[in-house]
């Protein structure tokens, strides 16, 4: 991930501290410029969880809520499935099955590598340890302990990253508590969107 795309996420994470009035932390889970480790996907729910903990030990956060963009929305729907006491969940272009993306492992890690996000030469110790966390991982079927915590599913109908189909079935799942919001002609970066930074910031002051 470029720091271009971080800087911005800490720009969101502003908006949301001043225009909803929340405690606001942009998470940089392991393998991101700055951060120690190696993308793993239960290193980055292990962060997640750390950063909740963070929040109410540190700060006396009375209720922590969950936001992710992309792959950390169907992370973020883990996080809070393995932790009851998570007020809801609001993800934003999220993928609802990762068997596809997970599924040719070698092109996974060499891109991960590419890119930064492992660094580590001999990591992963064991690759198909490391592909399997990858597609047992499944946001629908955590989705469903989600309920009756609101859930915000926010997707452009535009994605060519992310199918809008996966965000109806994302919703679905969430159950009564789920909002889905597909925003026209939107793709799959919405951090930038005004219209779903807006109905984010809603959702949030609803709470």
């Amino acid at each position: 991930m470029a720091r271009a795309t971080l800087q911005s996420l800490g720009v969101l994470a502003d908006r949301i501290a001043v225009d909803a009035q929340w405690l606001a932390l942009a998470l940089q889970p392991r393998g991101l410029p700055d951060a120690p480790g190696d993308f793993s996907a239960s290193g980055w729910v292990e962060d997640i969880a750390a950063a909740v903990t963070s929040l109410r030990t540190e700060e006396g956060a009375p209720q922590v809520f969950l936001a992710g963009l992309g792959l950390g929305g169907a992370l973020c729907v883990a996080a809070a499935a393995a932790d009851p006491a998570i007020g809801g969940v609001a993800t934003l272009g999220a993928p609802a099955d990762l068997m596809a993306w997970a599924g040719d492992v070698r092109s996974l890690l060499a891109h991960a590598r590419s890119v930064g996000l492992i660094r580590s030469p001999n990591f992963p110790p064991d690759v198909d340890q490391w592909n399997r966390e990858w597609r047992d991982l499944r946001p629908l079927d955590l989705a469903r302990q989600l309920d009756p915590r609101p859930v915000m599913v926010i997707h452009g109908n535009d994605d060519d990253v992310v199918p809008d189909l996966d965000a109806r079935a994302l919703a679905d799942s969430s159950g009564d508590g789920a909002d889905l919001r597909l925003i026209a002609g939107a793709g799959h970066h919405l951090r930038n969107d005004p219209r779903a930074v807006a109905i984010l910031l809603g959702w949030l002051s609803r709470q």
